[in-house]
C-alpha cells in the first residue's frame, strides 16, 4: 500500500526529494499536472469533472507535509563518531541507542550515549546532556569516516514498517507517520473524480515552520483549505488519578482540529465535517488539546484569507523514530476527506 512506502522513503526537512519521488510515481497516474517549485513542493492539480456548464467551481488545496524529523551532521570527530543537531521538535530522551540512516549513502549508525554502569546515580533520573551524545557509524578515525560520509549530511531514523494487528485496530508501526500518513491519505483522494478545482499539494518544511506550505498557498490562492496530518494520540493506560482525557484516541476515527496554536479552524468546514460524518456513518473525534501547529496555520493567512481546516489521523508516539497508528482510522479519514470534497461542489456552506 501507499503508506507502507510513503513511510519508508527518506525525507528530513529541506531534503524531500526521495520522498517527492516515491509520492510522485504512485499518484502520477490519477492527476491532470503537477509542478515542484522553488521550496520543493509537489503540486499536483486535477481539474474539475462533471461541473455544469458555467459553473465557477470552488479552487481547493488539500495539503500534507513530506517532510520527516530527523538530524543533520554538524561534525565529524577525531574519533570517528558524529556531532549532529536536530531538525524539527525532538525530545532528546527519544534519541538514545536509535538506528539511524547518514547521508545520501543511508550510511547505517547508532546514536552513542554513556552505558547506565558509568552514569552516576544522580544523573540516571535527569534527562540525558545530549551533548555528549555522537552517531557512531562504525568508523576508527576521522579520515575513516570522512570517506561514508561529510558535514552537513542529513540523517533520518530507520524505523521498519511492521503490522503488530491485522484483525482488530489493524495497528502498524514506522517511522515518519507524521505525516506520511497524511501524504498517503492525500494519495487516495487523488484517484477519484471531483466536481472542484483540486490542488493537492505534498508540502516541504513544515517540521521546522509551516514553510512550504506558505508558499504553495501562496501561488495556488485556493477558497478553501482541508490539511492532513498525523496528530498526537495519547490514548495509552495512565494512573487512576489522572483523569484527563487523552488529545485523541486509537480506533475512534480520524480527528477534527477545531483549534491549535497556528490556526482556528473555519467553523464552516468543521460543520461540514461533522455533517458528512454523521451522514456517512464515519468515526470521528475532536483533537480535544490545543496543542501544536498545522500547515493550516500558514495557509490560512495568505492572501486576503483562507477558509481553513485540519483533519489527523491519530498517532502514538509522534516525533519519535516510530510511530503507532491504526488503518481503520487512516481508511475513515480517507472516506471522511473524500466526503467533505464532494460536499464542496456544491460551493462553501455558509
Amino acid at each position: 500500500m501507499n503508506l507502507q512506502a510513503f513511510t519508508q522513503a527518506r525525507g528530513v526537512s529541506g531534503n524531500e526529494d526521495a520522498a517527492r519521488e516515491v509520492i510522485l510515481e504512485a499518484v502520477r497516474p490519477y492527476i491532470d499536472d503537477h509542478r515542484v517549485d522553488a521550496l520543493g513542493n509537489l503540486i499536483c492539480h486535477k481539474g474539475p469533472r462533471g461541473t455544469e456548464t458555467g459553473a465557477t467551481p470552488l479552487k481547493v488545496m488539500v495539503a500534507a507535509h513530506m517532510d520527516e524529523i530527523g538530524l543533520i551532521v554538524t561534525g565529524i570527530n577525531a574519533d570517528g563518531t558524529l556531532s549532529f543537531d536536530k531538525i524539527g521538535g525532538i525530545d532528546d530522551r527519544v534519541l538514545l541507542s536509535k538506528q539511524v540512516l547518514v547521508g545520501a549513502d543511508a550510511v547505517p549508525g547508532v546514536i552513542g550515549y554513556a552505558p547506565i554502569h558509568l552514569i552516576p546515580a544522580a544523573e540516571r533520573a535527569k534527562a540525558p546532556d545530549m551533548s555528549k551524545a555522537v552517531i557512531d557509524i562504525g568508523a576508527t578515525d576521522k579520515d575513516g569516516a570522512e570517506k561514508l560520509v561529510s558535514q552537513g549530511d542529513y540523517v533520518s531514523f530507520r524505523g521498519e514498517w511492521a503490522v503488530l494487528d491485522e484483525e482488530g485496530l489493524r495497528t502498524v508501526v514506522a517511522k515518519a507517520l507524521d505525516d506520511r500518513a497524511g501524504c498517503a491519505v492525500l494519495a487516495e483522494l487523488l484517484c477519484d473524480d471531483y466536481a472542484v478545482d483540486l490542488y493537492g499539494v505534498f508540502t516541504t518544511q513544515e517540521e521546522v515552520g509551516l514553510r512550504g506550505a506558505r508558499v504553495a498557498a501562496q501561488r495556488i490562492a485556493p477558497d478553501v483549505a482541508i490539511v492532513l496530518e498525523g496528530t498526537i494520540c495519547d490514548d495509552l493506560p495512565k494512573p487512576p488519578e489522572d483523569d484527563i482525557s487523552p488529545v485523541t484516541r486509537m480506533g475512534a476515527g480520524p480527528a477534527i482540529t477545531f483549534m491549535d496554536r497556528s490556526v482556528i479552524a473555519d467553523h464552516r468546514l468543521v460543520n461540514l465535517l461533522l455533517r458528512v460524518a454523521d451522514e456517512n456513518d464515519i468515526p470521528h473525534q475532536f483533537k480535544s488539546a490545543v496543542a501544536g501547529g498545522t500547515d493550516a496555520g500558514a495557509i490560512h493567512l495568505t492572501g486576503t484569507g483562507v477558509p481553513s481546516v485540519t483533519v489527523a489521523v491519530p498517532a502514538r508516539y509522534i516525533h519519535a523514530p516510530i510511530s503507532m497508528l491504526s488503518l481503520n482510522d487512516f481508511d475513515h479519514a480517507v472516506h471522511l476527506v473524500r466526503a467533505a470534497l464532494h460536499a464542496l461542489e456544491g460551493g462553501l456552506p455558509s
